[in-house]
């Protein structure tokens, strides 16, 4: 086949992630071998590769949605924002500098096109097809001269383009006419089609306005997904996630034991793999809260510190809130705490940074026997032992350099301290046996009778999960049309709408 597609959205969060994954499920299931692609990713939520490459978390799930290893040519350039104006990039999976915004739009990112482009082409010599995922909208004329992950790439690797519209944001038509008639003529020539996504209700009344749509540009509705709880896959931006105050729309299924475990996580600034507590949002009975008031906490019967970007800035912040107090007499009461990564640097005596907030020498919450200093080099690994008796895996992101000293007891890299836990690993609670044996000592240590369901495979229920996504695109999308797009390439003859960027 050696074809690709594009998925482009109207706007951020238009669902562009859970397409490209559906697609990659479905062609997988049909037995084409096939890869997915992000050129240019903004997230604090990523993920380590089997060779120490860091890319974002999203593609190593749309590679399981493939079937495939991830890679760092799915992902070549990864941007982590640490402030409001500047990001770290990461090139090829490894860090290479901070940026500004400004400094990377009038410089950077154009010079990496080539290298985008050879990552792709890496992708499709070795595979049927490659299905690469846009990022934010293709319309953002002001950053199309630089552009190297919607149409750029699009027209430099000859892709046709499916629009993502989110309909129940609404405006649905407009956002799809709109986004096609402020590209120029030459970009226009790829869009070949559109897709909503997250309808409700009875498509037959929608129908007509598809079909004035496809009157007025030229281009087809290639499907329209039913809206669908609890299908997000790994999410690019935390943010939204934890201002939701839940995490995703997943159903809690009723507790094993007698009584429920509460889990309360703090929604710290520039939080990054919040992933981490999907896990034990997937156990029955565990419910799983992000959090920001000190009165939250009250009820939680374990207490998360998660990963973060900016961990003195999350440090103030939970100070500013009172949030720093009600952790410590959690501590000092033996309710448990979790720290992990950013979270777990947070707990430490002290953090010495150059590198990240270049704050100096700052106090930590002094929960445990640890000093952080941070490295200009980032800890990229993939890490596997034991703890708790049952075998463990896991990956780190970070800079900070723990040394541990004085009376502990070992916990994964870190500690633990009485009823406080700290650790590197990210990912560790995805370990069947392991988030089993720590859930039971958290219970023990908050005095609930929760018991853990013995059969929760997380593996298996991600894998579930990636399947529905495939279901959608095959039971919900014109499956022949998409594989003409894949296999044939741009349609010829597609309609310009004016006016067209200039």
């Amino acid at each position: 086949m050696a074809g690709g597609l594009l998925v482009a959205g109207t706007t951020s969060d238009a669902g562009k992630s859970v397409v490209t994954a559906g697609i990659c499920r479905w062609l997988s299931r049909k037995g084409v071998s096939v890869a997915p692609f992000k050129a240019q990713n903004m997230s604090l939520n990523s993920f380590v590769t089997r060779d120490g490459a860091e890319i974002g978390r999203a593609q190593a799930m749309q590679a399981a949605a493939a079937g495939v290893e991830p890679s760092a040519l799915m992902n070549p350039v990864l941007l982590k924002p640490g402030s409001d104006r500047t990001s770290q990039v990461v090139l090829l999976g490894r860090p290479v500098g901070e940026l500004s915004a400004r400094g990377y739009h009038q410089g950077r990112q154009e010079a990496l096109l080539g290298t985008v482009t050879e990552c792709l082409e890496e992708l499709r010599r070795t595979h049927d097809a490659v299905i690469c995922e846009g990022a934010g909208s293709p319309a953002e004329i002001n950053l199309r001269r630089t552009d190297i992950v919607n149409m750029g790439i699009a027209r430099a690797a000859s892709l046709p383009v499916v629009v993502v519209g989110d309909i129940d944001r609404g405006g649905v038509f407009a956002s799809f006419f709109g986004t096609t008639a402020l590209l120029s003529r030459e970009d226009q020539r790829h869009v070949a089609g559109y897709l909503v996504n997250k309808f409700r209700g009875d498509v037959s009344l929608l129908q007509p306005g598809l079909d004035m749509l496809h009157g007025l540009t030229g281009r087809p509705a290639l499907g329209v997904l039913p809206y669908a709880h609890g299908l997000g896959i790994d999410e690019e931006d935390g943010l939204r996630v934890s201002l939701r105050g839940a995490v995703r729309e997943s159903v809690v299924a009723p507790p094993h034991g007698r009584e429920v475990l509460r889990v309360a996580v703090a929604a710290v600034p520039l939080m990054s793999n919040f992933t981490d507590v999907d896990a034990l949002a997937a156990e029955p009975g565990v419910v799983v809260r992000f959090v920001d008031r000190p009165e939250e906490l009250t009820d939680a019967d374990l207490v998360v510190l998660p990963g973060t970007r900016g961990t003195v800035r999350a440090l103030a912040w939970l100070r500013e809130r009172g949030l720093a107090d009600a952790v410590a007499e959690r501590a000092a009461l033996g309710r448990p705490v979790l720290g992990i990564c950013g979270g777990f640097q947070m707990l430490a005596d002290s953090i010495e940074d150059e590198v990240e907030s270049r704050a100096g020498l700052v106090d930590g919450l002094g929960l445990l026997p640890v000093r952080v200093r941070f490295a200009a080099d980032k800890t990229l690994a993939r890490p596997a032992g034991e703890a708790l008796g049952e075998p463990v895996e896991g990956y780190e992101i970070h800079h900070g350099v723990a040394e541990l000293y004085g009376s502990y007891t070992p916990f994964l890299d870190g500690c633990r301290v009485g009823s406080v836990w700290g650790t590197h690993w990210h990912g560790s609670l995805e370990s069947d046996g392991f988030r089993r044996a720590f859930l039971r000592r958290v219970a023990a240590d908050a005095g609930r009778d929760f018991v853990p369901a013995p059969d929760t495979s997380f593996a298996a229920l991600r894998e579930a999960q990636l399947d529905r996504l495939g279901d959608l695109i095959e039971e919900h999308a014109d499956t022949d049309a998409l594989l003409r797009l894949i296999e044939d390439g741009v349609p010829p003859g597609l309609p310009f709408l004016p006016p067209g960027a200039p």
